[in-house]
C-alpha cells in the first residue's frame, strides 16, 4: 500500500472488511491494533453510525460499512486509471485492451497480433472476442470491448472508423473447380455451379439476398451453414463454390488450395474491412497502439493474397 493516495482510514476499514477482524487486518497491514481500531472508532464517531458489528469472534460490515468499503474500492480503481494515464503520458504504454475480430480472422490476423503486441508492447495485454459485425457494434457501444475489426461496417455517428480498406466481392473455388481457370466470374456462371452458403446472420449473405435474391430460388446444390472453416472445406474439396471476401480466405489462397474470382458484374459492390471504436469515447494511446498492429497485419494478408492472383489469365476475362 505504500504511495497509496486511499486515506489511511478508508484502507483500514478495507483490511478489517477483508479479514474479518481488526487483529487480522493489523498482521496483514504490520500495523498496531489499536491504530487500526482508534481510526475506525474516529470515523464513526464522525459518520454517526457503526461500520461494523463487534461480534464475539470478529467484525461483520453493516450497511454503512459496506458504503464505506465501495467507496474505497473505487477510489482504488481511480488511483489506478489515474496512475496509468500518467504513465502513458510519460511514454510507458501499459495497460489491458478489449478487442473483438471476425471468426475467419482467428487463424490469420489475431495470432500475429498477439505475438507483436507480447514481443512489441510486453506491458500491454488483451482480451480477445469474435463475434458478427452486429455483435461488435453493440460490444463498442455497450462498453464490453474497445476496438473491433469487422466486416461490412455500416457507417453512423456513434462509430468512429480508424481505418477502412475496400474488398473485392467475388468468390472461392479450387485450383480443380471448373470456373479455377478464369480471372473472374459472373454471378450467373456462378449460378450453375454447387454453393456453399454462409448463414444468414451473415452481412455478405444478407448483401447477396438483397440485391440478387433470385441466387436462391432453387434448392438444387446449396449446403448452408454458419462455420466458415466448413465453407472453405467444401470449397476445397472442388465440387462448391463460396461467396466471400478474399480476406477470409487469406491463407488458403496464399498456399494455393483456393483461388479467389472476383464477381464482375455491374453493380457488384466491394465488401469492406474496418477498425472502429466508439466515437463517444476518448482514443487511449495503448488502443492506438493495437489498432495499428491490427491494421498492418490486415494490410500484410491483403498484399500477399493480391499477389497471387494469377495474371497469365488475364485474357479470359473479357470472354
Amino acid at each position: 500500500m505504500r504511495g497509496s493516495l486511499l486515506p489511511v482510514v478508508l484502507r483500514y476499514v478495507d483490511q478489517v472488511a477483508r479479514s474479518g477482524s481488526i487483529q487480522k487486518a493489523a498482521r496483514e497491514l504490520h500495523v498496531a491494533a489499536s491504530a487500526i481500531n482508534r481510526q475506525i472508532l474516529e470515523l464513526e464517531a464522525e459518520l454517526g453510525v457503526p461500520l461494523f458489528e463487534r461480534m464475539p469472534r470478529g467484525m461483520r460490515l453493516t450497511p454503512s460499512g459496506d458504503t464505506i468499503v465501495t467507496l474505497a474500492h473505487r477510489w482504488r480503481d481511480d488511483e489506478r486509471r489515474a496512475a496509468a494515464d500518467i504513465r502513458q503520458m510519460q511514454g510507458i504504454h501499459q495497460g489491458h485492451v478489449r478487442v473483438m475480430a471476425m471468426d475467419s480472422h482467428v487463424s490469420t490476423i489475431l495470432p500475429r497480433l498477439v505475438e507483436t503486441v507480447a514481443v512489441d508492447h510486453p506491458r500491454i495485454s488483451l482480451s480477445i472476442d469474435t463475434g458478427s459485425t452486429d455483435d461488435a457494434v453493440a460490444a463498442l457501444l455497450d462498453g464490453t470491448i474497445q476496438l473491433a475489426a469487422v466486416f461490412n461496417l455500416t457507417p453512423q455517428r456513434q462509430l468512429h472508423t480508424l481505418w477502412t480498406a475496400e474488398l473485392p466481392f467475388g468468390c472461392i473455388v479450387a485450383p480443380s473447380h471448373p470456373l479455377a481457370r478464369a480471372t473472374t466470374t459472373s454471378l450467373q456462371e456462378a449460378s450453375n455451379h454447387a454453393i456453399a452458403l454462409q448463414s444468414k446472420t451473415l452481412p455478405i449473405r444478407r448483401y447477396l439476398e438483397s440485391r440478387y435474391s433470385w441466387l436462391f430460388t432453387g434448392t438444387q446444390n446449396r449446403v448452408e451453414t454458419n462455420s466458415l472453416q466448413l465453407v472453405k472445406s467444401l470449397a476445397k474439396s472442388g465440387r462448391y463454390l463460396a461467396f466471400t471476401s478474399e480476406l477470409d480466405a487469406a491463407p488458403e489462397i496464399i498456399d494455393g488450395s483456393l483461388r479467389f474470382l472476383p464477381v464482375r458484374d455491374k453493380g457488384a459492390e466491394p465488401q469492406t474491412v474496418s477498425i472502429a471504436i466508439d466515437a463517444s469515447k476518448p482514443l487511449p494511446a495503448i488502443v492506438k497502439i493495437v489498432a495499428g498492429v491490427l491494421t498492418a497485419h490486415i494490410e500484410h494478408y491483403l498484399t500477399a493474397v493480391r499477389a497471387c492472383r494469377p495474371v497469365e489469365a488475364a485474357p479470359d476475362s473479357a470472354q
